[in-house]
């Protein structure tokens, strides 16, 4: 018999893609699916971008590259930063790679072992328990909590760490919640971690340019006082609908961007060539494009929210940021996970259950609001009329 590896037997995965690909199927089978499930925008990767990767192919740019990205690139990531946050980076301190989790996995991989402790938020992006897990280290949940309006507490999360604390995750705008944490509490948070030089932090940025109703983001890199062990990861993929093409960026401190330059060369040499021309036109051509698909955003968001909370038993607090609602389904009787099959399996509306995204998030669904209007109007009625047929299910 085959043997692998303890760690394997602890990793987990991400229910979107399983709700995905039961969606598929039913739809595959003549069923009239609507996919709120998963986090990808309905858009199409804006045409100069497109073009870019077709001229690069062209120009002959289809060999191996820097493993750290092609120089002009991560120059335009850094001049991109100094640009929405005022911050300068070096852009021999960035890395191309991937997709956004591959961040993630490397730092969580850098920091986990038996004995260590890593904070992330719950309800939060699944992939970070389930590295954190992978690695042995003992994960801690740093709670985010609807009557603060999904935004973390700074107190809180600093009463959670220990001398064994390695990494704190932080993820605002965040998914699933859509919750933005104010300046305020991010300018607390900072404060307190003057006392916790021990601990690096990992902020996850990738919905930084989604936010609505007049909220700031406020990127961690702004901080002087965290620039020796922050990582920051954010990409192109929620910003310019560009999903499919794996495209993101990290930005590592002075004594970490070698660690993951060889972590780089180990696992995937060089991101495809043509795509990183791609995300060098994203960030250097016109914005239009995100501007409008934000603004499109923010009027499903307001149909969203009002849809949901006019259905019985259910309550939505508006989102500030990304293109989720975290609805509170506690009403309704059912739990949030045999609910979220039930209208997919029965109502033809593919949702994420709250508790795919940890402990705290049992009594909630996610829907992202990523498709049209037309279409989050017939999820809506379908669930409104799903919960009045079933009645309450305990």
């Amino acid at each position: 018999m085959l043997r692998t590896i303890a760690g394997f037997d602890r990793i987990g995965e991400e229910n979107a893609f399983a709700v995905l690909a039961r969606a598929t199927e039913l739809a595959g089978q003549g069923r009239d699916i609507i996919n709120l499930g998963i986090g990808q925008p309905d858009f199409k990767t804006p045409e100069h971008i497109v073009e870019a990767a077709v001229k690069a192919l062209r120009d002959g740019h289809h060999g191996y590259t820097p493993a750290t990205g092609i120089p002009p690139l991560r120059e335009a990531v850094a001049a991109g930063l100094y640009k929405r946050h005022g911050v300068e980076t070096d852009p021999g301190n960035v890395l191309i790679v991937p997709g956004g989790k591959v961040t993630m996995f490397m730092a969580i991989l850098m920091f986990g072992e038996p004995g260590a402790e890593i904070l992330y938020p719950d309800p939060g992006f699944p992939i970070y328990r389930s590295m954190i897990e992978f690695t042995g280290a003992r994960p801690v949940p740093v709670p985010i909590r609807e009557d603060n309006d999904f935004a973390f507490s700074a107190e809180e999360t600093l009463s959670l760490i220990t001398d064994r604390t390695r990494l704190l995750i932080l993820n605002s705008p965040a998914n699933p919640t859509g919750g933005v944490t104010p300046r305020a509490e991010i300018e607390t948070l900072v404060a307190g971690l003057e006392r916790h030089p021990h601990v690096a932090v990992l902020s996850d940025e990738i919905y930084s340019q989604m936010t609505y109703d007049g909220m700031e983001h406020v990127s961690l890199t702004s901080f002087p006082s965290l620039a020796d062990r922050l990582i920051l990861l954010d990409g192109w993929s929620k910003t310019y609908a560009m999903t499919g093409w794996r495209m993101g960026y990290s930005v590592w401190p002075d004594a970490l961007i070698d660690k993951a330059r060889k972590l780089a060369v180990n696992a995937w040499s060089c991101v495809n060539a043509p795509a990183q021309y791609a995300g060098l036109a994203a960030l250097t051509g016109p914005q239009t494009a995100v501007e409008e698909m934000v603004a499109e955003f923010d009027r499903r968001r307001r149909v969203i929210v009002e849809g949901l909370n006019a259905i019985d038993g259910i309550t939505c607090r508006t989102p500030l940021g990304a293109f989720y609602a975290f609805p509170n389904v506690k009403q309704t009787g059912w739990k949030a996970k045999p609910l979220a099959s039930a209208l997919l399996e029965e109502a033809g509306v593919a949702v994420i259950g709250g508790p795919d995204f940890g402990i705290l998030g049992e009594g909630y669904i996610r829907l992202s609001y990523a498709n049209s209007t037309a279409n989050i109007r017939t999820a809506l009625e379908r669930i409104g009329q799903f919960l009045q047929e079933r009645g309450k299910v305990r």
